[in-house]
Formats: C-alpha cells, structure tokens, sequence
C-alpha cells in the first residue's frame, strides 16, 4: 500500500516464521510494544503590551479563554518556566491485521490525558485503510501532528480557534483510499462523534442550576435561593461530524516534494451555553459545516544535517455555523423557571490562514518566520442583545520569527518572538509581544518526523 510521502511510517504486521503456525507466533511486538516519552518544556515571557483572545472567538464556542495567565491563549502559559506536556507513546503490530497506538498526554502538572488511541487495518485490498477509536482528524496538514512535530513552538491561530485546543480531535472512524495512480493520492472519509471540537460542540439535554444568596430585605440575613430549570437542547445520537479530505503528491524530482489537500467537514449538531451569575443563562443551537486548503514544499538540498533545506507550509480554513440564540433568566421565587429575554437567528462565517517557512542557514540550524490572519471574515456568534444580532469584529493577526537549533535527531531548542495584533472586543490594548524558548527531547523508539 502506498505511504504518505509527507506522512511517518507506518508500523509493520511481522509475518509469520517459515513453516510456523498461528500458535507459535502472533506478533512481533503484542507484548513488548514500542515505547517513546517526549519532553516539551517552554520559557514564557510577555515583554510588551497586553493582550486577550482574538475578537469575536470568545464566545459561542468551545474555545473558552479568559484573562488568566498567559492572558488567555498560547496555551494559558504562565510567566517564566513551563513544563508544557510530556508526551508518552505506546506502538505495536497487535497481529497481521491490526496496528495499535496509544498516547497519553501530561500537561504540566494536571493528569494524565488520552490524546489518541486507536487502530489502524494492515493488508486491506485495493488500497484501503481503517482507522477506529480517538484520533487526530486528517484533515489540514497540521492537525494530526503532535507539538514535538511543529516547526513553531505553538499551534496556527485558524486551528486552534476554528477547531479547540487541541485541534479536530475526535473518536470515530477513518477510511481511506490510496488508488493506484502513477502519483501519490489519498481520499478519505470520517465518522466522528462530534462532542468537544470548535465546529461541533455538543451539551444534550440536562438541567440548568444556579444558587444565589442575597440579603433579607428587612433583617438582612443571607438568603439562599436555588434556581433550576431545563436547558434547551435536544439529545442527538453520534456520530455528528462527518468529514472528507483529498491529498495529492505531484512527482517533482529527487530533492523537490509537495503535497496539497481539501477537507471538509458537516456538522449535524452544534451546541453551546454559558452561565452566568446573575441568574442569566445564554444558549447557542445550531448546525456547522467548514472547508478548507492545505500546501507543504519541501526542499532537500543534500547538504549536512539540514543546510540548505527550505519548508514551505500554509493552511486556509473556513467554517459556517447556522445558530438559534437565546438569552435566558430565572423568574420567580426558589425554583422558578428560564424565561428567554432575548432571542434571534443568524449564520455566520469565520476564517483564517497561515503562512510559514523554515530555512536551514547552517548545519544544525533553522530559521522560520510565519504570518497569520484569523477573522479575515469574521462574523462572530458574540451577541449584541440590544440590537438583536450577532457583532461583526476586524481581523486578528499574529507575526513570529523563531530559530532552532537540532543537535541530533531526538534534540530541539528553540527560541522564539511573537508579536500579537489582535481585534479588540474591549477597551483593551490588544496587541503586544512575547519571547519563548522551548526544549523537546525524544526517549526510547521515535519514528521520523513528517516529510
């Protein structure tokens, strides 16, 4: 079966000894899986000016920022030294069928998360492939790569706003189909449940509760009052994000490669709420669908470790979300139920892209600069109850410059200078500048990076 040419290798189903039986032998590694931990710590200043998230993607999303440290992105890092994730990975050829990976992630000093886990097929015929479990989505070219596999110490705006944290990050299944042509090509197809990504969040029915103590009137003892009630959205089973790409590698010679992609994406459900203390509940309820194009030139110059290589990357997503909005507030005494204050329908548009490219100056070093618009067309699901209708905001834009340097393989220390000018939903200053230095080091068995 055809490889991705900018993808890893896959693993590889061990065959069976001469004149062995089923019995003596099941896999190569059933019991004795492939074992890596990658180490990714980063040093977090702002130097200059003072900043939160990008206008207009602070509301009706699962991107919930605020005004903590790191002033509500890159990941909420705090000032000074940041032990960001430790990454643990476990492979294995489960038989002559089946592959396995899990990945447990640690992020700083919170528990332990399971990024991925899921199995992919082995010797399908005609070219096919079966992923199934938790998996990063293909679609992008960025999305399914882990932070040790970025060429940036943080992940592109458009992913990270348009998409979560942590990217289109789903459980599900994945087909794919690499035919037979005289260049690489990979289609592929897949069924998502569509719970926690920016393009398909989803509640379900439950119960809305809020507790307020207020003071008597006449004697001025605390009083305790509960207000519970319904939320509006309905149950709907999964899979609710149904998604496509196609990628397709030109042949351009020995040193030269390239690779360019469309996805797409339907999201049958999308659903959103915020709470707020003063007895006032907001709700988003609605469908999604979102496109995008991806491009990756890759340049080898033959020189050593890396002098002279150039990499060229850049994405362009757009998403569509057709929503109901409702603003809500308890009525009555303990008890008492929602009763919408405000109400109104809309679909809206969101986008943006990056641009980047690393250059190896000298051996063992890189240099990379990167621009990024996000809201190009920004029509935000932020509501302005008193006109009845969701706010339109200006673009956000971020500019970096980094350099790297890999002493070997399993090495990376990176510096890095960001300058953030983003859309301003207050009176706030919103632009400024921050320095981060990274170190990722690899233990145990590291299957090369992305071509």
């Amino acid at each position: 079966m055809q490889r991705d040419p900018l993808d890893q290798p896959g693993l590889r189903a061990q065959a069976l000894p001469l004149g062995g039986t089923r019995e003596q032998v099941d896999s190569g590694t059933a019991f004795n899986p492939a074992l890596s931990v990658i180490l990714d710590g980063v040093y977090y200043s702002e130097f200059t000016g003072e900043w939160d998230a990008p206008a207009g993607f602070d509301s009706g999303h699962s991107h919930s920022h605020g005004h903590g440290h790191g002033h509500g992105h890159d990941h909420d890092l705090d000032e000074g030294f940041n032990l960001r994730e430790t990454e643990i990975a476990f492979s294995a050829s489960v038989d002559n069928y089946f592959d396995a990976m899990v990945i447990l992630a640690i992020e700083g000093d919170s528990g332990i998360e399971v990024e991925e886990a899921y199995l992919t097929t082995q010797n399908l015929p005609a070219g096919l492939q079966v992923k199934a479990g938790k998996f990063l989505s293909d679609i992008g070219y960025i999305n399914k790569q882990h932070p040790h596999d970025w060429d940036f110490v943080d992940r592109p705006l458009v992913n990270e706003f348009l998409f979560g944290d942590h990217g289109l990050q789903e459980k599900g299944v994945q087909l794919s189909w690499v035919p037979a042509t005289p260049v690489y090509t990979r289609f592929g197809v897949e069924l998502l449940q569509g719970e926690t990504s920016g393009i398909a969040n989803y509640i379900g029915s439950g119960r809305v509760e809020e507790v307020t103590v207020t003071p008597d009137p006449v004697t001025g003892d605390p009083t305790r009052q509960r207000w519970r009630d319904d939320n509006p959205f309905d149950d709907a089973s999964g899979p609710r994000l149904f998604t496509g790409f196609f990628k397709i590698a030109p042949d351009l010679g020995y040193n030269h490669a390239a690779q360019f992609g469309l996805s797409y994406g339907i999201a049958t459900t999308f659903q959103n709420e915020q709470q707020h203390s003063s007895t006032r509940y907001e709700s988003w309820d609605g469908d999604a669908w979102f496109a995008g194009v991806d491009a990756v030139y890759k340049y080898d110059s033959g020189g050593a470790y890396g002098h002279g290589n150039l990499r060229l990357q850049g994405e362009y997503f757009l998403r569509e979300i057709d929503v109901d909005y409702m603003s809500q507030s308890f009525q009555g005494v303990n008890n008492g139920s929602l009763q919408t204050t405000d109400s109104f329908s809309d679909r809206r548009r969101q986008d943006g892209l990056y641009l980047q490219a690393v250059y190896g100056f000298a051996p063992r070093w890189e240099v990379g600069a990167r621009f990024e618009a996000l809201g190009l067309t920004n029509e935000s699901l932020v509501p302005d109850r008193s006109a009845g209708e969701f706010e339109d905001f200006d673009a956000s834009y971020r500019y970096t410059l980094n350099t790297t340097w890999r002493p070997t393989h399993f090495s990376a220390l990176r510096a890095q200078l960001n300058y953030n000018d983003f859309a301003k939903e207050d009176d706030h200053t919103n632009r400024g500048a921050s320095f981060m230095l990274q170190y990722n080091l690899s233990l145990g068995v590291h299957g090369a990076h992305p071509f």
